[in-house]
């Protein structure tokens, strides 16, 4: 099964995961601003990595001031989303079980 879109906020999430590093001991996750701001740049870079090896991801204050930069390829990304990719496969493969369809025959997951 080829996997062409991810769901956009658990992704912005898993990306807002690393960037939280970043800005030690702050409480990133309970400004909207800042997690609006974060979810829109992970978008941008989840395009850019579908047809490019790494983007950057650059944020001006991002919170409380503080700016947040990050490099990031597709393996990074791959493995920062794996948990969300393995979630994803699993209610996929119960719906083809149950309508008796198998995958080769699916075209397209909307």
């Amino acid at each position: 099964m080829n996997v062409l879109r991810i769901i956009n906020e658990p992704t912005a999430a898993a990306i807002g995961y690393g960037l939280d590093k970043k800005v030690q001991g702050k409480q990133l996750f309970t400004n909207p601003r800042a997690i609006r701001r974060l979810r829109t740049a992970c978008e941008r870079a989840k395009r850019t990595l579908s047809s490019a090896a790494q983007t950057s991801i650059e944020i001006d204050s991002l919170f409380e001031g503080i700016d947040s930069y990050t490099s990031l390829t597709c393996a990074r990304f791959e493995e920062l989303c794996q948990d969300l990719f393995r979630s994803t496969l699993d209610p996929v493969e119960k719906v083809l079980c149950d309508s008796k369809i198998d995958k080769s025959n699916v075209h397209e997951i909307v």
